[in-house]
């Protein structure tokens, strides 16, 4: 195709085609992924324009993605993002790629909070500015690309028309953040939290500060560089309502079995659990015992094998309400519990 025009259909016949070739797990997605980021078109777009040609800048994006993509470098890494939830996420090398189980994780975490208030229209609330509404221009993702879009206009009243009882901030913390995916979806769906997140990577907090910043979340997400909790303050001991975590939990031995665009391009410490998997958590279940408040809760995401053990821990730490939750496979996935 050196020389000849490149339209939509022939480029993706044949992406496919050296995909393949290059042992993708699903040529046709991967192609569709990447010329669709190349052209700026959502997939449906690329099948109902195959006859258009494609510019030259637009052979060469997608000459050096294929390329990449043929290396078994993940696409979200290609691209530079992901959708996650209701929100948009910038990702690179260096850091963790947000996952469907960790939406699962959020989830649940969610679900150990006091649930979002009921929202009152702008129109009863005659005093509340339009920039301080929750929800003013809140984005959804398109259904076919994961862009962020902004949503019609329904304006809605400020926090602090919001039932008494909840007017207060509920205090969560996000251990190990990484690309800030939790903190971010965990604020940006429930507008009473305010959310710490650490993490010990300078790759990981740089990424969490720029998708913080996008979503315009700097208000109530704040993220500290630091091991686990140990840069928190002191004084917040005791008056948290949610730790949520996705540690490293992958058991050592099993490393070697993970697909090679992992093990190839993500990196190691966010992944390496030690031999059973439960090295972080051994950790984490102190912590919370001092940091959570009374019924304050905690959600971690695991490997599917190490479960059982961990529930097992969180009992022997004296905590209650312990649940296993399981993932969209189906898989043991995410431990919950309360602090008494």
């Amino acid at each position: 195709m050196e020389n000849d025009i490149w339209t939509i259909q022939a480029a993706l016949d044949w992406t496919v085609g050296y995909l393949e070739r290059k042992g993708d797990e699903n040529p046709r997605l991967s192609a569709q992924w990447l010329l669709s980021e190349a052209t700026g078109l959502s997939r449906i777009e690329l099948y109902a324009n195959f006859e258009r040609p494609l510019s030259m800048d637009e052979r060469d994006v997608l000459r050096g993605y294929v390329a990449r993509r043929g290396t078994g470098e993940p696409l979200q890494y290609i691209t530079g993002d992901v959708g996650f939830r209701h929100i948009t996420l910038r990702v690179r090398t260096g850091v963790l790629i947000p996952r469907p189980e960790t939406e699962v994780l959020v989830s649940e975490a969610l679900t150990l909070l006091p649930p979002v208030p009921k929202r009152i229209a702008m129109d009863s609330a005659p005093e509340a500015s339009p920039e301080d509404a929750l929800g003013a221009q809140r984005p959804l993702r398109a259904p076919d690309r994961g862009e962020v879009q902004p949503a019609t206009e329904v304006q809605l009243a400020p926090a602090s028309s919001m039932p008494s009882e909840l007017s207060g901030p509920l205090r969560v913390a996000d251990l190990c953040t990484g690309s800030g995916c939790i903190a971010c979806s965990i604020a940006y769906e429930h507008p009473l939290v305010h959310v710490i997140a650490t993490d010990i990577e300078p790759e990981a907090i740089a990424l969490a500060r720029e998708n913080v910043a996008a979503l315009n979340l700097d208000k109530r997400v704040q993220v500290v560089q630091c091991d686990l909790g140990e840069g928190i303050d002191a004084k917040l001991m005791g008056t948290f309502d949610l730790v949520v975590s996705n540690p490293p939990y992958v058991p050592t031995s099993v490393l070697a079995e993970l697909p090679r665009a992992v093990a190839d391009f993500e990196p190691t410490l966010a992944l390496d659990g030690g031999a059973d998997g439960l090295d972080v958590l051994r950790r984490l279940l102190p912590w919370c015992a001092r940091a959570l408040k009374s019924d304050g809760a905690f959600a971690f995401e695991l490997h599917e094998t190490c479960l059982g053990e961990a529930a097992a821990l969180a009992r022997d730490a004296g905590f209650t309400d312990i649940r296993i939750e399981h993932d969209l496979a189906g898989r043991p996935r995410i431990l919950t519990a309360r602090r008494p």
